[in-house]
């Protein structure tokens, strides 16, 4: 799996961007998928993750503000971020991972989202945002 992330950039605060994650050798529906970020001296945390069964899930600090989508035809992930704060300032990874939790029904296995790095197993290179007060 490979990933390339797109769409960062520098905003002041109550602005809006949309970075995308561009995914090559990867099978929809086969893996979760998840947005990170990382600020200089503090560790990576879980922004947004979507489920292969579809489902979401959110940092409190992101709720309502964020939403993660995809768009299976083109292999490609989003995070549209409205309302930005200068403590979203960070790099942002997208990723793609099957450990952690998961459920199989009809023989078909589904991984639930997760915000939750160790879940994840091949990451994007990041996209730096700014966001200016």
């Amino acid at each position: 799996v490979h990933l390339v992330e797109s769409g960062g950039g520098s905003v002041q605060a109550g602005g809006s961007l949309r970075l995308s994650c561009a995914a090559s050798g990867y099978t929809y529906n086969e893996y979760r998928l998840g947005w990170f970020r990382q600020a200089p001296g503090k560790e990576r945390e879980g922004v947004a993750s979507i489920g292969s069964d579809d489902t979401t899930d959110y940092a409190d600090s992101v709720k309502g503000r964020f939403t993660i989508s995809q768009d299976n035809a083109k292999n490609t992930l989003y995070l549209q971020m409205n309302g930005l704060k200068p403590e979203d300032s960070a790099m942002y990874y997208c990723a793609a991972g099957r450990r952690g939790r998961h459920f199989t029904f009809a023989e078909r296995l589904y991984l639930l989202p997760s915000l939750s790095p160790d879940d994840f197993d091949h990451w994007g290179q990041g996209t730096q945002v700014t966001v200016s007060s």
